[in-house]
């Protein structure tokens, strides 16, 4: 059976890394498919037998990609003994990514150590509870590593600045200002400043810059270099060449002796900015995620016979009933069961708009109650809430790699041996060639340190992350990260009609004669129907407070009506081929409402026609400017039903659309979708959509639809609203133009200016760059990248047509 595993990865610095860690990873038998995220710095592998979590980080570690670990424990009520601590344990074990579980009778408490990204405490916690132990996260071992990733940057960075700068003035300040220089040598002989340059800079790369030598040497002496290896390489070269210089100099020609321990120390310094900026960077790029977890509420009232108690919602399980204060957030999703109330659903929909709640509604774990106070039935909890799917469902897409990435993968592998080979050649060119030994390290240590991949590597999935983190927060879920790019492609969207483009539930929209006590007589009869129409016409009655009178010896016949005697009197309602006698005059307004796409219901009493009622499924508000927003986007738009033509005619030309395909079978719909191919998305909400939306270039299910059409989807409209198909269009072309800015910088940026680092401006009276200057651009291009991506979280919705 295939199985998924979501990793942390240490050890990862750039697109070098991400190829290589995919490759050790596919090379295991078993393996079906592998994803590195270096924006994350995460894995997500798809395997079978005889692979096992265990030989999978096995080789990672050896590749040089350890696998991260954490330590994590829950709080376990309801243990009695050891055979309850040993269920605890086998649920626990059980779980993907779990190593080592131990229960403990005594402290009530469950320790777990497994692979950090694997499960979260939260879902174990409802494992643990499932299987009737009531469980909540305690501690985590690890609860804030980003926080000290962040904080260790920083302190390296001020000590190697604080270290570095008198190192720079010393040595640039001379080249800069010659008085300055006379006034040094007159006041401290040179050795002294070599001598006193050498300790500051040896403390540099031995405390603040010991990171890119604990990783890029043995990646190097692995035969795998990465972009620790390029910056490890180019500092110890210009280090050993300045020590060489300093204590040796008998060894070197007269005009080669000179130091280079600034450039060591402010490349140190200009590479931990550049990662600083790139793990904040990260962090506004994964908000998304962190925002949907913010969602989640810790603790919950709920009903006791001791009154209202306030416990961790990890402890909850399905059928407990909860009390939701006004201003609140919802802890679990539910139903209503006693309350009114609007409920703020934009972190999940988009839709700015409370939606109104009262008994039996559905409510959805992290919305945010409002003036009321509500009493709701816990449904589901755990991994099986909406909001926890949510952020299943954006975590997978932000992993994704998409069919671009390909091209970067291929050339990544390579590109760092090959900048090492072309270094080399540098070194051999410029002395053959140069001047001097000096100047062929300075070219040598240059193209090593400009050439490091991180842009490439991230330029792609920082896009990504950014991008489908912003679209779920607009309402638009990518289940599939794949989908971005293809979607982008579309040119045509189809849609269904019934709940898709319209309300999904028929109301009563005309009657005439417009009489009272006709729509009693109707809603009588229809009361006893469970035709969708019937109820239409029972909910008008009860809503304008008419007394509905008990209908006796019903009888309905399918595709035509419905009768029964009311009041004493034989009420027949239905279609016109119900009545054979004929309907008089009443025919011709039904035929009227027909044309306006309603579906005429007609009445008689005692066999005599007496009226006729028009029902409709309303058009819902989004649907013509989402029309009109694709058609500005240059995208046109079908619609496929399986309704009646006219009824398919009049809704399409009250929107906008102008290709209909009415009366379609399911199995129909997929032959309707590949004769619109190619480019083809399909909008769709029902089970019958299912198929069309797996048969579609994409499928985009709408959210409040069924769980099949969900699952057969790679987007997932959570707002219902039409709108958000032109929204998904446009995040996922938004998303695809800042990818190939990224990429172009990035492969430009490498292509541009390492001929420059390596002295080809030479030969033309143009300058040679110096290492700190590569240093300060190669940290520069990644931050463009990230910077360039961020702006992603600038899109908004589309209404009526703008972006």
């Amino acid at each position: 059976m295939t199985q998924t595993l979501r990793l942390k990865l240490d050890g990862m610095t750039c697109a070098s890394c991400v190829a290589r860690a995919e490759r050790v990873l596919t090379a295991q038998p078993g393996v079906a498919a592998a994803r590195v995220n270096l924006a994350d710095e995460s894995a997500e592998v798809r395997f079978d037998s005889p692979a096992t979590p265990e030989t999978m980080t096995a080789a990672l570690a050896r590749a040089g990609y350890p696998a991260r670990q954490v330590t994590v424990q829950l709080a376990v009520e309801g243990m009695t003994c050891a055979s309850c601590t040993g269920r605890v344990e086998r649920v626990l074990a059980a779980q993907p990514g779990v190593l080592e579980a131990r229960a403990n009778l005594a402290a009530r408490r469950a320790t777990i150590t497994m692979w950090e990204g694997a499960a979260s405490p939260e879902a174990l916690a409802a494992q643990v509870t499932k299987a009737g132990f009531a469980a909540t996260p305690l501690t985590s071992a690890d609860p804030d590593a980003r926080s000290r990733e962040m904080a260790a940057l920083r302190r390296d960075l001020w000590l190697a600045a604080l270290l570095t700068a008198p190192v720079f003035v010393t040595e640039m300040g001379g080249h800069l200002i010659p008085a300055f220089h006379h006034w040094l040598m007159g006041l401290v002989p040179q050795l002294w400043l070599w001598v006193g340059q050498f300790v500051l800079a040896t403390v540099v790369l031995a405390l603040p810059g010991r990171r890119f030598f604990r990783k890029g040497l043995p990646a190097l002496m692995r035969g795998a270099p990465d972009m620790n290896s390029l910056v490890a390489v180019g500092t110890l070269a210009a280090w050993s060449y300045s020590t060489v210089a300093t204590f040796a100099a008998q060894v070197l020609p007269a005009a080669a002796r000179a130091v280079y321990f600034e450039a060591a120390a402010v490349i140190v310094v200009l590479i931990l900015a550049g990662r600083l900026m790139e793990a904040r960077a990260r962090g506004r790029a994964g908000a998304a995620i962190a925002g949907l977890v913010g969602l989640r509420p810790d603790t919950a009232l709920l009903s006791v016979p001791e009154g209202w108690q306030e416990l961790p919602v990890a402890t909850i399980r399905p059928g407990a009933r909860l009390m939701i204060r006004p201003g609140a957030r919802v802890p679990l999703d539910g139903v209503v069961e006693e309350g009114r109330s609007a409920v703020d659903e934009a972190m999940l929909t988009g839709e700015a708009l409370p939606v109104a709640k009262a008994p039996g509604d559905r409510l959805t774990g992290g919305t945010v109650n409002g003036t009321g106070a509500l009493v709701m039935q816990v449904t589901e909890v755990g991994g099986d809430t909406v909001l926890s799917r949510i952020i299943a469902m954006v975590e997978e897409a932000q992993s994704a790699k998409l069919p671009v990435q390909a091209l970067v993968d291929r050339i990544t592998l390579w590109f760092v041996p090959a900048v090492m080979g072309l270094a080399v050649l540098t070194v051999l060119i410029w002395l053959i060639f140069g001047p001097g030994l000096a100047e062929a390290l300075v070219a040598g240590v240059s193209v090593l340190i400009i050439a490091c991949p991180c842009a490439m590597g991230l330029a792609t999935p920082v896009s990504i992350m950014v991008g489908t983190g912003r679209a779920a927060e607009l309402g638009v879920l990518f289940r599939r990260g794949e989908a971005l790019q293809t979607l982008s492609k579309v040119r045509r969207v189809a849609f269904d009609k019934t709940g898709t483009l319209t309300e999904g539930k028929p109301v009563l929209t005309d009657l005439k004669p417009a009489s009272p006590h006709l729509l009693r007589l109707a809603a009588a009869v229809e009361g006893a129907s469970e035709h969708p129409l019937a109820r239409a016409v029972v909910q008008a009655a009860e809503a304008q407070g008419l007394q509905i009178p008990p209908a006796q010896d019903f009888a309905a016949t399918p595709g035509h009506g419905a009768e029964a005697m009311v009041e004493g009197q034989r009420v027949t309602l239905g279609a016109a081929r119900m009545f054979p006698r004929g309907l008089g005059p009443w025919q011709v307004e039904g035929e009227g409402f027909a044309v306006q796409g309603k579906t005429p219901i007609y009445l008689a009493v005692e066999g005599k026609p007496m009226g006729v009622l028009a029902v409709a499924d309303r058009v819902k508000p989004g649907a013509a400017p989402a029309i009109a927003a694709l058609r500005e986007m240059g995208v046109e738009s079908a619609m496929i039903t399986g309704d009646a033509q006219r009824v398919a005619l009049a809704v399409a030309g009250e929107i906008g659309i102008a290709e209909v395909r009415a009366e379609v079978l399911p199995g129909g719909k997929v032959a309707a979708i590949e004769s619109l191919r190619p480019g083809v998305a399909f909008v769709g909400d029902g089970i019958n959509d299912a198929p069309a939306l797996a048969a579609a270039d994409v499928g985009l299910a709408i959210g409040h639809g069924t769980d099949v059409a969900i699952e057969a989807a790679e987007v997932v409209l959570m707002s219902g609203d039409p709108r958000g198909a032109a929204t998904a269009i446009s995040v996922s072309r938004a998303v695809m133009r800042n990818i190939r800015q990224n990429l172009v910088w990035a492969f430009g940026y490498n292509v541009a200016l390492i001929p420059v680092a390596a002295g080809a401006l030479v030969p033309f009276g143009g300058p040679q760059l110096s290492p700190m200057l590569a240093a300060g651009a190669m940290a520069l291009s990644s931050v463009f990248v990230l910077t360039n991506a961020l702006r992603l979280r600038r899109l908004r919705s589309v209404e009526g047509g703008a972006a």
